[in-house]
C-alpha cells in the first residue's frame, strides 16, 4: 500500500473496461464504480475542466495560494462525487504579472476548453479578457484588480474588488484622520486607486488625500514614506496599498527618524493580513492599531470553518494555502458558486454557455455568510460607470488590537452611494 487515495473516477485508459464489466453485469447485480459516482445515479456525466491562474514567483505581487487553494477544492469536492456528479478537473497557469503571460493563460484555457476561469489573479485585464470573451469563456471570481471584471459580460465578481477596498478605506479613515497620503503602485491599475479613496473621504468633508506614485517592485522605499509622513503631517494617517511590497514599504517607514509625530497606519487586505502583522512584531509591532479594510469577515470568523477544514483535509499540508489570504478566501468563495452553477445546469454536459447562461438567468449563491447572497442578474448589479457589474457592494472594517486583526464595526458596510460618488466625479 502506498497510503495514496484512490480516485472515484475512473481514468480514461479505464472507461472501456469498466463500460463492459457494467454490460456484463446489467440485470445482474449494480456494481460499485460502473461508472457512477458516490452519491449519484448517473454514470454519463463528463468532467468540469476548469483554470485558475495567479502570479508566482515573480518580484511584484504574487498569489499562490489562489491556485493551490484550487487545487485542494477539487480534491476535496471529487471525493464527495464532484460537482453535480462530474468530475472537476482544475487546470492552473503561472501569468507572472505580466500582459504576455495573462493572454498566454487565457489562450491556454481556451485550448484546453476549459469550461470557466474561476478564482483567478491578474492585473492585465485587457489581455486575458479578450481572449475569454472571443471563446465565449466566463470569468469568475476574479480577485478585482482590473476595469475588464467589472465591465466584461464574461465576468462574475464575488467581491467589489480594490474598487470597494479603497473606496471602504477612505471611509473607516475620515472620522480619526485629518489627513491621508496614499502610497501606492505607479501603475495603470494604482492611476484609479486616488479617486476611490477619496470618495469615502468626502462623506466627512475630508481633504483629497496626498497621492505617492512608487515602483510595484522597489526594494527600498524611504523617499515614498518621507512623502508619506511629511503629507499625512501631525494627527494624519499613511495608507498603502502595494500588495506584497507593502511590508517593503513599512520597513522603510519604520527606519525613519522619529520626529514625535502620532500618524496611524492603515491598508487594505491583501496588502496587509495576519501573517504579516506576526512577522513585524504582533502588538508590538507598527501595525497595533492599524485600519484594515477587507471584503469578507476576518480570518477568525466562524463562517470561514468550512473551507478551513477543507484546507486541512485537502491542502496536505501547503504552506501556500494560508486560510487568512484574501487570495485563497476569494478562490473559495468562486469555487463554491461554480458548484452552485453546475447544479443549477443538472446536465450532463457542462459548457460555457451553460455556464453563461445560468449566470445570467440569476442563479443564486449563498456563501454562508461570507458575502451576501450573490446573483448576477442585470438588476442586481451596481451599474456605475466604471464598475457596472459589481455584485457585491460590501466591506469590512477591521483594526489590530493586541497584534490580531479583528472586527472594528460589525457586519457589513455597503459602499454602493459611494461608488456611485465616485464614478459620477471621475
Amino acid at each position: 500500500m502506498t497510503g495514496r487515495r484512490r480516485s472515484p473516477f475512473p481514468r480514461p485508459f479505464q472507461a472501456g473496461a469498466v463500460r463492459a464489466l457494467c454490460t456484463a453485469a446489467a440485470g445482474a447485480v449494480l456494481l460499485t464504480g460502473c461508472g457512477v459516482l458516490p452519491g449519484t445515479t448517473d454514470g454519463a456525466r463528463q468532467p468540469v475542466t476548469v483554470m485558475t491562474w495567479a502570479p508566482v514567483g515573480t518580484n511584484a505581487t504574487n498569489m499562490p495560494g489562489m491556485p493551490a487553494m484550487a487545487k485542494a477544492y477539487a480534491r476535496y469536492v471529487n471525493a464527495s462525487g464532484g460537482l453535480d456528479g462530474h468530475e472537476l478537473r482544475v487546470l492552473s497557469c503561472n501569468e507572472r504579472n505580466e500582459s504576455s503571460g495573462a493572454a498566454a493563460c487565457a489562450r491556454r484555457a481556451v485550448k484546453e476548453h476549459a469550461v470557466a476561469v474561476v478564482g483567478s489573479y491578474s492585473q492585465h485585464g485587457r489581455e486575458f479578457m479578450a481572449p475569454l470573451e472571443a471563446a465565449s469563456v466566463p470569468y469568475i471570481g476574479g480577485y478585482g484588480v482590473t476595469e475588464q471584471e467589472f465591465s466584461s459580460y464574461l465576468s462574475y465578481p464575488v467581491n467589489g474588488g480594490q474598487a470597494t477596498l479603497l473606496a471602504g478605506n477612505g471611509r473607516q479613515l475620515a472620522p480619526d484622520c485629518e489627513r491621508t497620503a496614499l502610497v501606492r503602485p505607479d501603475t495603470i491599475t494604482g492611476d484609479d486607486l486616488p479617486g476611490l479613496l477619496n470618495s469615502g473621504l468626502a462623506l466627512h468633508d475630508r481633504s483629497r488625500a496626498v497621492d505617492i506614485r512608487a515602483a510595484e517592485d522597489a526594494t527600498d522605499y524611504t523617499a515614498s514614506a518621507e512623502r508619506a509622513r511629511a503629507g499625512a503631517k501631525d494627527g494624519g494617517c499613511v495608507t498603502a496599498v502595494l500588495g506584497d511590497r507593502t511590508e517593503t514599504f513599512f520597513d522603510s517607514y519604520r527606519r525613519l527618524p522619529d520626529d514625535g509625530r502620532d500618524i496611524r497606519f492603515s491598508s487594505v487586505l491583501g496588502s496587509v493580513g495576519q501573517p504579516l502583522i506576526d512577522r513585524t512584531g504582533g502588538k508590538a509591532g507598527p501595525f497595533e492599531g492599524a485600519y484594515i479594510t477587507g471584503w469578507y469577515p476576518v480570518a477568525s470568523d466562524p463562517a470561514w470553518q468550512p473551507m478551513r477544514d477543507v484546507i486541512k483535509e485537502h491542502a496536505f499540508g501547503d504552506d501556500a494555502v494560508d486560510p487568512a489570504d484574501p487570495g485563497v478566501q476569494t478562490t473559495w468563495i468562486a469555487y463554491t458558486a461554480l458548484k452552485k452553477v453546475v447544479e443549477t445546469i443538472g446536465d450532463d454536459t457542462i459548457t460555457p454557455g451553460k455556464i453563461a447562461d445560468a449566470l445570467d438567468r440569476g442563479a443564486e449563491v449563498d456563501t454562508g455568510g461570507l458575502t451576501p447572497p450573490l446573483r448576477w442578474r442585470y438588476e442586481d448589479m451596481l451599474g456605475a460607470p466604471g464598475f457596472p457589474r459589481i455584485v457585491n457592494r460590501d466591506v469590512t472594517f477591521q483594526v489590530v488590537r493586541e497584534g490580531r486583526l479583528v472586527a472594528q464595526k460589525k457586519g457589513f458596510v455597503d459602499l454602493g452611494d459611494t461608488l456611485a460618488s465616485a464614478s459620477a466625479q471621475s
